[in-house]
């Protein structure tokens, strides 16, 4: 299965975290911007190279830092700020929830999983 048809995946089901908490929700798959969507690929194939959650929100914060985004309460692509930008134990719950439940959506595709 390819990467992004599982990031496609992960994408929608994070939308509807989003919708849960309140949140404003990311764009649907079709109309993400490139880098949204190119970020869902990248989480997928870390996911698949054994990346663990707190591993791929911290290769998240790494991309995120090296396209000149810093910590700030709140989300605002214009200014690139995001809440998320710190250390991942400092992740409230419903945050860490989001990288527990992508990297469980990428582990259950079968090009996840290894001969037994």
């Amino acid at each position: 299965m390819k990467a992004h048809v599982i990031a496609r995946v992960c994408h929608e089901a994070n939308r509807i975290l989003q919708i849960a908490a309140g949140q404003q929700p990311s764009p649907h798959w079709a109309d993400a911007p490139d880098w949204q969507q190119e970020s869902a690929v990248a989480g997928v194939e870390a996911a698949l190279s054994g990346a663990t959650p707190q591993e791929l929100h911290e290769r998240w914060c790494e991309v995120k830092r090296a396209a000149g985004w810093t910590y700030g309460p709140a989300k605002d692509e214009a200014a690139k700020t995001h809440p998320c930008l710190v250390p991942y134990e400092e992740l409230p719950a419903a945050e860490r929830v989001k990288d527990h439940l992508f990297h469980a959506i990428v582990r259950a595709f079968p090009a996840a999983r290894t001969e037994e």
